[in-house]
């Protein structure tokens, strides 16, 4: 190879570098032009919200205002909203993440009868849709009578076709069989080494599983739509959705009632936050995870 032939790749190479930091810049603004609207758009009143420009401020700084009739508003029915997606999202995600992990731990380091057919049965539920599953799991909990109460939604929260999939992936590589071994010939039991050996080395993966869980949870809108009557158990995608509603008149005779644009638009602000933490708090733990798990001893 000749000494001219990297020096005519670079311009090349910059022209592609260019193209793909500028491809990723328009991703980064079509991601965060929505936020900046809605950030943009709770510092404003009803008369603002509809005359004003969308993606700059309004007559006034209304956000603390707009943040009181949010949690004010109903006897408070916001935080309420809050605490039960707060719960759905703790348990539901917590309890997904941690059976994915054990699932897909299982099905990677244990040989058992079925287990090739089990594997299938869940690459085989990743692929229906959750919406599809929404009126049956409608029927079946009207039957056994917990329709309308948090189980409702808590029950399928703790289900991760996709969570069980990616778990035992990672488990292959992650956990040696010789380590598993060594702990069997020094007397541990399946169970400890589950919980003192194996889920340290699976941390990054969990932490993975459980953020996709928590995202999924805390956005779920139609099965609790379905399952749930009663506003005292809404989360928060259902009730600003009913809110919403009342805004755009699509619930009632068709007048709307624009004194209901700052309640959504504040609400749904307010409602990213806690996503915003969770990610922020957990990556530093997925990070550090697989970044030790890279280094060989």
């Amino acid at each position: 190879m000749s000494a001219n032939t990297p020096v005519g790749r670079r311009p090349r190479a910059r022209r592609s570098s260019t193209a793909l930091t500028l491809a990723m810049g328009l991703m980064l603004l079509y991601a965060l032009l929505p936020l900046f609207w809605l950030a943009m758009s709770s510092t404003k009143d009803a008369g603002s919200l509809t005359s004003s420009f969308g993606l700059w401020f309004g007559k006034g700084f209304h956000l603390f205002d707009n943040i009181g009739a949010v949690l004010t508003f109903d006897d408070g029915i916001y935080l309420r909203w809050f605490a039960n997606t707060l719960l759905y999202a703790v348990v539901g995600a917590g309890g997904a993440a941690f059976v994915a992990t054990a699932a897909g731990y299982a099905l990677a380091k244990y040989r058992f009868r079925g287990r090739n057919l089990l594997a299938a049965l869940v690459l085989g539920a990743i692929a229906v849709p959750g919406t599809a599953l929404a009126v049956p799991t409608y029927l079946l909990f009207s039957e056994i009578g917990i329709v309308d109460t948090p189980w409702a939604v808590l029950l399928p929260s703790l289900v991760s076709p996709f969570g069980v999939y990616l778990m035992r992936v990672y488990a292959i590589g992650a956990v040696p069989d010789s380590m598993l071994e060594a702990a069997r010939i020094d007397g541990s039991g399946e169970i400890r080494t589950f919980f003192t050996i194996s889920l340290r080395l699976l941390a990054p993966g969990f932490v993975t599983v459980l953020l996709f869980s928590l995202v999924a949870t805390w956005n779920n809108y139609f099965l609790p739509l379905i399952v749930l009557s009663d506003p005292e158990w809404f989360p928060l995608t259902v009730g600003l959705n009913q809110w919403n509603s009342l805004a755009t008149g699509a619930a009632g005779s068709g007048a709307t009632t624009t004194g209901f644009y700052p309640l959504v638009v504040t609400g749904s602000v307010l409602a990213i936050i806690p996503l915003v933490v969770a990610f922020l708090f957990l990556q530093r733990f997925w990070q550090s995870g697989l970044a030790a798990g890279s280094v060989k001893e």
